[in-house]
């Protein structure tokens, strides 16, 4: 069965006046987020507030309240992002707590010890995200703050960091490099 767009909800609509009213304190609410959940996320967070202000824009009963009522979204929105965060953080705990011990040397001595020289001659954008994100176990949430980018940047660059060092493996190593690394003897040089 296909749907026309007669078929359609109506999306409730902001009076122009009143989304006006909103963007011309942008800076305004960017600044109060940014004090309560610092940069990256605070623009993720004010954008995903205006899409939210034009969903639920015929919840707004009085014109003069537009601001209060915007105040009171951005606050369930931070309330909101600080949740999820927790939650991402226990189930991280939860899984380093379960996580064996003995599996992390065991990976150590033998993955390829080419992998160190590669790290070595990639980008330095992409040896940081590596290093950062996939051994010392940053979430790509803290990479990105720390860069002063956003997560979906910080994904991207850790993605494009993971295919340059595996392309450069599987020229260095060969078919070890296709199977992982693991328990290589392979003794190239970058």
């Amino acid at each position: 069965m296909n749907a026309s767009l007669n078929d359609l909800p109506e999306q409730p609509i902001v009076p122009d006046a009143t989304l006006a009213q909103i963007l011309s304190q942008r800076a305004k609410f960017l600044r109060f987020l940014a004090a309560r959940v610092g940069e990256p996320a605070a623009e993720d967070i004010l954008q995903s507030a205006f899409i939210r202000a034009v969903e639920k824009g015929d919840q707004i009963q009085d014109s003069e309240r537009v601001t209060a009522w915007f105040y009171r979204l951005l606050r369930n929105a931070i309330t909101d992002h600080y949740r999820r965060n927790a939650a991402r953080n226990r189930a991280h705990e939860q899984f380093m707590s379960e996580a064996p011990v003995s599996y992390e040397h065991e990976l150590e001595e033998n993955v390829c010890q080419c992998v160190g020289e590669v790290m070595q001659s990639l980008k330095d954008d992409y040896r940081v995200a590596l290093e950062r994100v996939d051994m010392a176990g940053d979430s790509i949430a803290d990479f990105a703050t720390s860069q002063g980018t956003t997560a979906n940047n910080a994904s991207v660059r850790l993605h494009r960091a993971r295919k340059a060092a595996a392309k450069k493996l599987t020229q260095v190593c060969g078919a070890c490099a296709e199977h992982k690394c693991l328990d290589c003897t392979c003794k190239h040089k970058v």
